[in-house]
């Protein structure tokens, strides 16, 4: 049974409810009191004997550069072992305290911690938490066995992901935990990829979206919860590219409308599903091909041409949003490529203005873009620290550098934030939100630099200082050296409604060879290790791992990868 209480500020009266919450009122305001803080408890697997639960903060107070949350257990339950927290226990007291790499919490933001835990008899949700002294709002969940909410509609927000816990997948939570070391991050959110038309009733036995949506409910409780879904299918779809090709044609728009997103828009706008925020990205990798990778580009492919020619991504991403923006707690997020795709200055308002004719096609609106989604389909950092880009060496600027080359943009949150205030400025709406995917951006481990290359040039510069250690910008497919980003939070920086993990980790890009399959998937040699490239990569090597499988399976190797770089490193 799920389990939840609301802690008074001080001073504050209690008035308690017939569900046995508690809740603080102001007067004048009553029901919309604001809050210091509130924090999500969620035993996330029971046991019997121990126990997990995730924990997320959000801090609504002044921005802190550190914290300390506390709480008592009303019974025996100890703590044995943590993750992105410094966790001690004395007595029935528990202190969670911060990492180095998530000290800072601005305010709006929130941060997220786990742990595992022992116990006998009963295993209730603490009463109270305290960040810095402070009384928080609290809504605790109890465990699996937790029934479903009924779908009472829920007030649409202006950011889904904040003072929500995420969807945590249990099909990749699975395979995630069943790895060595994989439990430190099996209960993150990820996406859940609808990549073909089977994926809507589930493939091969495993869930469908209904399912998930089912399973999204029994997690959520008596919280808020969003779960994302990847909206991928277009015809023709990732044109430039071989690893994830579709099970549609160029042509097959009305299939895809008929078959595809019309299911899934009758399945969302269930009444049942009401009090979910559901996300979804639509149709990564899709739209930005039109721009760079169609003739008269030295990047061009005939299938790009012919998908431009068409107008079939137009055509499918505006639909989508329509239809799919039909449900009133259904937000639609866009993909907008990555800094390394689209940040020259011929692609990037370029990029916007084909952004906007898709969301006003079909029938589509700028309303029914709640957001944009960037590096989903790319490993680019999230913050370039050491070297920026008004930088110059020898009078030389970076942007001469052969990494940089000519780029407005050094890393992904600086470009994300670019792109926002270009889509505002040409018409979408001004409080418009940016998701970074940082599944696969951390780029840590013994080789990350500790400081600025030397200044020999621009090129020892850039080259020494960069966290992103890929050969090329222009690699993209189970890069070597790649480790887990920031952990999925809402609200951590300007403009940007959330670090999310979109793509699973773990999830192969490709094939790194020729795989038969009834899945569409083709043989791309940017996938290939020994691949000596293309006009994308400037002809360099792939800097893909060996042994890939198709795109979408699960590969071993590349997860061990990934959380052996992570940054910020995995505890």
């Amino acid at each position: 049974m799920s389990r939840s209480r609301t802690a008074l500020l001080a001073a504050l009266a209690l008035v308690a409810g017939a569900s046995g919450a508690a809740y603080a009122v102001v007067p004048g305001d009553v029901g919309t009191a604001a809050v210091p803080c509130t924090v999500d408890y969620k035993v996330q697997n029971d046991w019997g004997s121990g126990f997990t639960a995730a924990v997320t903060v959000t801090n609504n107070s002044a921005a802190k550069s550190g914290w300390s949350l506390k709480w008592s257990y009303a019974g025996n339950q100890k703590v044995t072992s943590g993750w992105n927290a410094k966790l001690s226990q004395s007595g029935t007291a528990v202190t969670a305290a911060n990492e180095s790499y998530n000290a800072t919490l601005s305010t709006g933001g929130s941060v997220s911690f786990g742990f595992q835990g022992t116990y006998s008899g009963s295993n209730a949700v603490p009463a109270t938490f305290t960040l810095d002294g402070v009384t928080c709002n609290v809504d605790g969940g109890g465990g699996p066995t937790d029934p479903p909410d009924p779908g009472t509609p829920g007030t649409r927000v202006d950011n889904p992901y904040a003072g929500a816990k995420g969807y945590v997948n249990p099909e990749w939570s699975a395979k995630a935990a069943a790895e060595p070391g994989g439990s430190r991050i099996a209960n993150q959110p990820t996406g859940v990829w609808l990549d073909r038309i089977a994926a809507i009733n589930g493939v091969n036995g495993g869930m469908g979206l209904r399912d998930h949506l089912d399973e999204a409910l029994r997690q959520k409780g008596s919280g808020e919860l969003y779960i994302q879904l990847v909206i991928y299918n277009l015809p023709g779809r990732d044109c430039a590219a071989l690893a994830s090709n579709g099970e549609l044609g160029p042509t097959e728009i009305d299939k895809y409308k008929t078959q595809y997103i019309d299911p899934i828009a009758a399945i969302l706008a269930d009444s049942k599903y009401a009090s979910l925020r559901i996300v979804t990205t639509v149709e990564i990798d899709s739209l930005p091909n039109l721009v760079t990778n169609t003739t008269p580009r030295a990047t061009a492919t005939p299938n790009c041409d012919v998908m431009k020619a068409n107008g079939n991504y137009q055509k499918g991403v505006g639909y989508a949003l329509n239809k799919l923006g039909d449900a009133p707690n259904v937000y639609n997020y866009i993909d907008a490529g990555h800094h390394g795709w689209l940040g020259w200055d011929d692609n990037f308002g370029a990029s916007a203005d084909l952004f906007k004719v898709a969301a006003t096609t079909e029938g589509a609106t700028v309303n029914d873009v709640h957001g944009f989604i960037v590096n989903t389909a790319n490993y680019s950092a999230l913050k370039e620290e050491n070297f920026k880009i008004d930088d110059s060496v020898n009078g030389t600027s970076v942007r001469q550098s052969k990494w940089v080359d000519w780029n407005r943009y050094t890393d992904e949150l600086s470009y994300a934030q670019a792109m926002r205030q270009k889509l505002v400025s040409i018409g979408f709406d001004s409080n418009l939100g940016m998701l970074i995917d940082t599944s696969r951006n951390g780029w840590g481990g013994s080789a990350r630099p500790t400081g600025p290359g030397a200044t020999t040039n621009v090129d020892t510069y850039v080259d020494g200082g960069r966290y992103d250690r890929r050969i090329h910008l222009g690699n993209w497919c189970n890069q070597s050296g790649a480790g887990l980003g920031e952990r999925p939070q809402a609200n951590p920086a300007a403009g940007i409604d959330a670090y999310v993990w979109m793509k699973p980790p773990g999830e192969s890009d490709g094939a790194s060879k020729a795989i038969d399959n009834d899945e569409g998937k083709g043989f791309d040699r940017m996938c290939d290790p020994t691949y000596t490239g293309n006009p994308r990569n400037n002809n360099n090597l792939s800097g893909a791992l060996p042994n890939a499988p198709l795109s979408g399976h699960w590969f071993s190797a590349q997860f061990q990868e990934l959380m052996k770089n992570a940054y910020p490193p995995l505890s």
